[in-house]
């Protein structure tokens, strides 16, 4: 099953855009978080625990799920270790493969870079 994660920063802001991305992609359950990525984030936690053996957990964009590198590597461990498997719709990422590892690693740290330049 596709379980997809919709985040945006400020509760003013909306998941709109996200969420349509996400059921033009197939996902069909959908957890919704409004707040920034660095305090506490109870759906997704949720999403990753209702994750089974052979799901993906789909993002619009990596920045909607990891502010930082390690934060990032840290939520794709936690799925890895629910047997299930990890999505950017807009960034090439197939984590099933070492080659999908890399992609992932490399647009991380540019996502990081944006997100430092932007400050």
């Amino acid at each position: 099953m596709l379980v997809g994660y919709a985040r945006v920063s400020t509760s003013e802001q909306e998941t709109r855009m996200q969420r349509d991305a996400l059921r033009a992609a197939g996902v069909r359950r959908i957890f919704e978080e409004k707040g920034s990525g660095v305090g506490p984030r109870p759906e997704l936690h949720r999403a990753l625990a209702s994750l089974q053996p052979g799901d993906v957990l789909v993002v619009w964009k990596l920045d909607r799920l990891a502010r930082s590198l390690k934060q990032l590597w840290d939520v794709v461990d936690r799925v890895k270790a629910r047997g299930a498997g990890f999505r950017s719709l807009t960034e090439p990422i197939d984590t099933s493969s070492p080659l999908g590892e890399f992609v992932l690693a490399v647009l991380g740290a540019l996502a990081r870079r944006r997100s430092l330049n932007a400050r």
